[in-house]
């Protein structure tokens, strides 16, 4: 059940790195008596996404994290393990995440668009001749309109982690961010929008169609993409937090753990600055742990978007920036097309780029991290909200 400090009531329990998942899961069983069920690779989405819900302990075996519902004295009794010689590392609440919320433009476009969305042409993505193709790309998000015409005869993988919905995209986030880093670039009537378009698509619904899920959620997805040898997550969503709001070290180690299997998580930084005003928010959850690549949002004249969060203080910083200003891309039929703003919509600029560099180049984990950031575009503008800079193709 959600609480006021936007947590769920349930915790999250690390495993020591040198520890199974076997034997973590029988520590939480043996110190709390709380029965810990893994989660099974081959088992059907639905299934996974049924016993998220219901049952009181959840094991990420490949992440080695699990979920737990305990009451004050397992708690306790999970604490003292974790400041124990045992398999248990930490533990730490659950949150409560969103569809980093993306707003509809607002006025008419002046930019030419007739072939390409001035985002692809402001990371140089029509020049390129990279197009993700072998790439496996997964979008956690909302899920994804899988009967929309747009991508009939590409190669989409779909698992829904939200129990009594199916992947299929019933709020329209997840259905844009997957447009932008892996839908077309020739379409009839309208601009191509996508980076990777070769790309293989692996939607995983872990936001519902309200937008809101939780951190058990995430990780279902997380694990599932590095199940499933995706070079690239892409993240649009999180939590909000204050300055100075300590970063999740459990997830900053899930992070390392999913670098350590060839996997590059990269998340939206938030929009919940205002510039306008002079009030700079710091980036949020999980964002804003080192080992995620945390993404701003550049508008049209290639200037910091108002609402797009920075580097404030000592944690979370801005990693790099991607155009977020009325972007045009794919959502549920029969609409069809819609254009949003949001670190959302960068985010998936950034997976796609990655997309291309790991075809390229045969890059994974740390060394995509690091071409993505010394091929980006310097610009005029403090570090702390760019980052290395304006993504930009290979």
């Amino acid at each position: 059940m959600a609480t006021s400090d936007g947590t769920t009531g349930r915790y999250l329990v690390l495993y020591e790195e040198s520890a199974t998942a076997a034997a973590g899961v029988q520590e939480i069983n043996d110190v709390t008596g709380i029965q810990t069920v893994s989660l099974d690779p081959s088992d059907e989405s639905s299934v996974v996404a049924e016993r998220l819900s219901q049952a009181d302990g959840i094991s990420f075996d490949k992440l080695r994290v699990a979920c737990v519902d305990a009451d004050s004295a397992q708690l306790s009794r999970l604490r003292d393990a974790a400041a124990g010689p045992g398999p248990i590392a930490m533990v730490e609440p659950e949150r409560i995440v969103h569809a980093i919320p993306a707003a509809p433009a607002t006025e008419a476009s002046t930019l030419d668009e007739s072939v390409y969305t001035w985002g692809l042409q402001a990371i140089g993505a029509p020049g390129s001749d990279a197009t993700g193709k072998g790439i496996r790309v997964a979008v956690l998000d909302t899920g994804f309109d899988v009967k929309h015409p747009d991508f009939a005869g590409r190669t989409v993988t779909t698992a829904s982690f939200v129990k009594d919905e199916d992947v299929q995209d019933g709020h329209g986030h997840g259905t844009h961010c997957i447009g932008t880093s892996c839908g077309p670039r020739k379409v009839d009537g309208g601009p191509g929008y996508g980076v990777a378009y070769e790309a293989e698509i692996f939607a995983g619904k872990v936001l519902s169609n309200k937008g809101s899920g939780t951190d058990r959620g995430i990780l279902a997805g997380i694990e599932w993409a590095i199940n499933n040898d995706c070079a690239v997550i892409s993240m649009s969503l999180g939590a909000a937090t204050a300055p100075d709001t300590p970063f999740s070290p459990l997830f900053e180690e899930v992070a390392v753990r999913a670098m350590a299997a060839g996997t590059l998580i990269i998340a939206a930084a938030g929009n919940e600055s205002d510039r306008r005003v002079g009030r700079i928010n710091p980036v949020g959850h999980p964002a804003n742990c080192p080992s995620i690549m945390a993404v701003g949002a550049t508008d049209p004249k290639t200037e910091i978007a108002y609402f797009s969060c920075g580097t404030v203080g000592d944690i979370g910083a801005v990693d790099i920036v991607a155009p977020g200003w009325d972007v045009h891309s794919s959502v549920p039929m029969p609409k069809r097309y819609a254009k949003m703003k949001g670190t959302s919509m960068a985010t998936p600029h950034v997976a796609g780029v990655a997309a291309q560099i790991a075809q390229k180049y045969g890059s994974r984990a740390w060394e995509l991290w690091a071409r993505l950031a010394q091929g980006s575009r310097r610009l005029p503008l403090p570090s702390t909200d760019v980052g290395s800079g304006l993504v930009q193709a290979p």
